[in-house]
Formats: C-alpha cells, structure tokens, sequence
C-alpha cells in the first residue's frame, strides 16, 4: 500500500465497517513505518487487475512487528470478493512478513460476531487466547484475541488457498 492508495481504502474500509472505520490518519501513521531498513509495518492492497492491468482496490491488509510478536491491524475484502480466497490470499502476505520480521507469535483482534473471519484465522493456525471487552467503538462490541506461534524453519502461510484473477502488492 502507498499513500495514493489511501482514499480508494478509505471507501472500502468505510463501506465495510461503517462504525468503526479508520481514519486517514491513521493509514498515513501506519504507512510512515512500512518503508526503510527501520520499518515495522507491511501494508498491501488487492486489485481486481481491471481491464487495463491496474484495477480497483478489492481488499487490503496490514501487519505491526514489535521484537517478536506480530500483530495483524486489519484485513478487509470487498464483499463481492468473500469466498474467493482473497482473505487467505492477504493473510498469507502478512504471515509471510512476519516470518521476515523474525517473529515468533502473530496477534491479532476479531469482532466476536465475525463468525467468517474467526473461521480463517483458525485455518491458519491461529487459537483464541482471550477477549477485549468493548474493544470496538462506538458499537462497543468485544473482541476476540487469537493468537499464531510461528516455528523456526516453517512457511506458516503454505498451502494458503489463493485468489485467481486478484493482485496483491504493497
């Protein structure tokens, strides 16, 4: 994801999570920390590659790193692309960054009505550790904490389903 990307996510994350959006600045703040040998976020978007090679945003993702530990900020996939693979496809790109990042465990916060993405999360591995009570505002609905221990020498995201026809890049 680069800056210019930033209004077209903005949409989707609106069209997607209408009470709990991020801001613009809060994407401009997450990107100031995607680049140079210092950086510790990994930000990708998804296009539906369009007729002329270079589409419309369809799904974004976003990975932290502090030390050890990873934390997924935000996967998000337009919902005319839900059961396409495009969710695994992301998440596969941040297991891969975290394993780069030298990781050992990868975090993450799900709404506990996102029956859906719980249902991924766990395909790939990740357990329920524990719940943030009110976590997402203003609809003060709790969150559900999962957890991933990554392994030395393990490619977390193989085998990952992929999205035929979806381009992914950062």
């Amino acid at each position: 994801m680069r800056w210019w990307d930033i209004d077209p996510v903005l949409e989707l994350e609106r069209a997607l999570f209408p009470e709990d959006a991020w801001s613009r600045g809060m994407f401009w703040s997450e990107l100031a920390h995607a680049r140079g040998p210092e950086a510790t976020r990994r930000y990708l978007v998804a296009e539906d590659g369009g007729q002329d090679g270079g589409g419309r945003i369809v799904g974004y993702a976003g990975l932290a790193s502090a030390g050890e530990t990873a934390d997924v900020q935000t996967i998000a996939v337009a919902r005319e692309h839900w059961g396409t693979g495009l969710g695994a496809r992301l998440l596969s790109e941040l297991l891969r960054a975290a394993t780069a990042f030298e990781c050992a465990e990868v975090m993450l916060e799900c709404r506990v009505d996102n029956v859906r993405a719980q249902k991924l999360y766990e395909r790939f591995g990740f357990e329920p550790i524990g719940f943030r009570r009110g976590y997402y505002q203003p609809g003060n609905v709790d969150a559900l904490v999962m957890r991933l221990t990554t392994l030395p020498d393990s490619a977390p995201a193989a085998g990952a389903p992929s999205a035929q026809g979806t381009q992914t890049h950062d």
